[in-house]
């Protein structure tokens, strides 16, 4: 076949030698009619060779995906060291070849350069910088590097080439999802599944060796962990900060940063932005996930959500950074720029996690009181919900409102903005006056007012402590325990009812006492459907936080029930505080907190929707029955 394509290149060579206008030969039509040719030839063979590659590509993805796992998660030998060195080097060309061969089959082959232009740019850095490597020698290349400072340069050539193997492996499972609608299990159950997944193998991966400092980890404490990190709750069963290795941490943040945003999200942008788009049922499903209003919504909140998450994350993480550099901070405890970034991606997610001894109560941070308006201001964002930050600060949204005197902020917007500013400022009086003269003692007027309000925002979503818990009043926390269970708001990386739920509870049941048919905020009506979620919202996490209650005083019998319905509201509020009772749970303490932390951050009415079965037909109605309540 080869001999019969260089005979047709010679004999279309032989045809020009006698023609004039050279430019007739090289038309577009001459082009297509050869490309035709070509095409013709491959297509009976090209069905197969892609399903080979597809099959190829998922195995070596996965014996990759392994490899990079065993490097990184067990101690290594030398003889290990090499083989897992060679086979990356194998992957790597695994997938530059296959790249090769879908181009040359590719009936277009521009248009799938425009398509795949992140795996061309990969595929293009790679053989350039092969050549080269071959043209001034592998040496050569290792003195350049050596020169700008890098002293292994063979570990730093390694992990380079395993993160471009992984981005390889993100591809194509970007790929794979726009096929997340086939799955026909509805946006509640792909939610479930989405934090199952994330849960499961963040629970293996912080069970490998180099995870701990002790290379041992129980299967119920990582369970608990990744669960706590995935459901951004920030309860832990041991000192993140001296338990967990550099890895084990960075497992951890990346649980945060998946399970803060939704896994389904980072896949969907990515598929629109690498893929070119994603379905209408995938944006379907995506609508509910993000709680956005219209199809229309979906792809800009998706790219707005994943760029406003980065890009507050990193300015906050300077910031940190920054505050930090003037305190008397304990560089062994973690590096600088290490532990500004994780408390930055831990605020904006509401996660609570840190990797100070002892949390924010640390000593080179307690008293550092900008750096805490600043992780405020990150929880508050971050907890808003996406769609509120949109309709917030979207540049397009403020040059419409500007331009537009008539257009206003969204109903919910609204809504989520007066009740968060109002629990914040109620929760920050009411913990004041309480504590002033208890946790808040010796401190000026300024500094009282600043740990009054970071409890209050922080008792809401997040889970930094800058007061000892335990040493509170009871009044204060029956407080923590009702903005706890309030949470944060729809879309939001927070848990509990939600801001939204509370204010339709609360305007139900004002309208129900002065006898108003219709329920109204902002000069709207607000639903009779939303009004019944709001109900059943607010009964099965009663429910649910009972049942939680009850079982925990059957296994920890020996905590005090204060403590151990704070725990249980904490995790539901996936709130991160807790009385100090958290590292002696039993096991069978954990498992109740950890399934809590779950349905708390999912919804009891996500989970509900998810395992019952829809009424496939509810056009009819039972004769009307008046019964007495109250």
């Amino acid at each position: 076949m080869l001999s019969h394509y260089i005979n047709r290149i010679l004999q279309f060579f032989n045809t020009l030698k006698g023609k004039r206008n050279f430019r007739k030969y090289f038309s577009r039509r001459e082009i297509d009619k050869v490309r035709e040719s070509i095409n013709r030839r491959l297509y009976d063979h090209k069905e197969k060779l892609l399903y080979y590659l597809r099959i190829l590509s998922f195995i070596v993805s996965v014996l990759s995906l392994a490899a990079i796992i065993y490097y990184h998660g067990f101690p290594q030998t030398p003889q290990s060291h090499w083989f897992i060195q060679r086979f990356i080097y194998g992957s790597l060309m695994f997938y530059v070849i296959k790249f090769f061969l879908k181009f040359f089959y590719d009936f277009h082959p521009l248009t799938f350069l425009r398509q795949n232009w992140l795996e061309t740019l990969l595929v293009s850095f790679i053989v350039s910088l092969g050549l080269f490597s071959v043209t001034y020698g592998t040496d050569n290349v290792y003195q350049f590097f050596v020169r700008l400072g890098y002293k292994d340069v063979p570990q730093l050539f390694i992990i380079f080439f395993q993160l471009y193997v992984f981005i390889f492996i993100g591809s194509e499972l970007v790929k794979a999802s726009h096929y997340i609608d086939r799955l026909h299990i509805g946006p509640a159950g792909l939610m479930v599944s989405s934090f199952l997944l994330i849960i499961g193998g963040g629970t293996l991966l912080l069970m490998l060796p180099e995870m701990t400092t002790s290379q041992s980890i129980s299967f119920w404490d990582a369970l608990f962990t990744s669960t706590s990190a995935t459901c951004v709750t920030g309860l832990t069963v041991v000192d993140t900060s001296t338990y967990f290795t550099f890895k084990g941490q960075l497992v951890i943040l990346v649980l945060i940063q998946l399970g803060g945003i939704n896994i389904l999200a980072f896949a969907s942008f990515f598929a629109n932005f690498y893929g070119g788009g994603v379905g209408l049922r995938q944006q379907s499903l995506l609508k509910d996930l993000l709680s956005v209003s219209g199809l229309s919504d979906t792809r800009a909140i998706l790219k707005e959500i994943v760029i406003y998450s980065f890009v507050i994350e990193i300015i906050g993480s300077i910031l940190l950074y920054l505050c930090w550099l003037s305190t008397h901070y304990d560089h062994h405890v973690a590096g600088l720029g290490w532990a500004a970034l994780f408390h930055s991606v831990s605020a904006f997610n509401n996660a609570g996690f840190s990797i100070f001894p002892g949390g924010l109560m640390y000593d080179g941070i307690r008293f550092n009181f900008v750096s805490h308006w600043i992780i405020m201001i990150l929880i508050v964002l971050g907890g808003l919900g996406f769609s509120v930050i949109q309709d917030v600060f979207s540049v397009k949204a403020i040059m419409k409102r500007h331009k537009q005197k008539w257009v206003r902020k969204k109903v919910q917007t609204r809504i989520v903005l007066a009740v968060t500013i109002w629990l914040i400022f109620i929760g920050a009086l009411f913990f004041f006056f309480i504590e002033r003269n208890n946790t808040l003692a010796n401190l000026s007027w300024i500094e009282k007012i600043t740990l009054a309000l970071f409890q209050s925002v922080t008792t809401r979503t997040a889970g930094f402590n800058t007061v000892d818990i335990g040493a509170l009043a009871l009044p204060s926390l029956v407080l923590f325990m009702f903005l706890m269970y309030i949470g944060a708001s729809p879309g939001g990386t927070g848990g509990g009812i939600k801001t939204t739920t509370f204010l339709v509870l609360f305007k139900s049941a004002v309208a129900t006492i002065r006898g108003k048919k219709h329920i109204e905020s902002f000069r709207h009506t607000i639903s009779f459907e939303t009004v019944d979620k709001a109900y059943s919202v607010a009964l099965f996490s009663m429910m649910l936080i009972f049942l939680a209650i009850f079982l925990m005083t059957l296994a920890e019998p020996h905590f005090s029930l204060v403590s151990l319905a704070f725990e249980v509201i904490s995790a539901f509020g996936t709130v991160g505080l807790s009385m100090g009772i958290t590292p002696y749970l039993s096991e069978f303490g954990k498992l109740i907190i950890t399934i809590t932390m779950f349905i708390g951050r999912i919804g009891t009415l996500t989970l509900a929707i998810a395992f019952l079965k829809k009424a496939t037909f509810s056009d009819y109605t039972y004769p009307r029955a008046d019964i007495m309540i109250g």
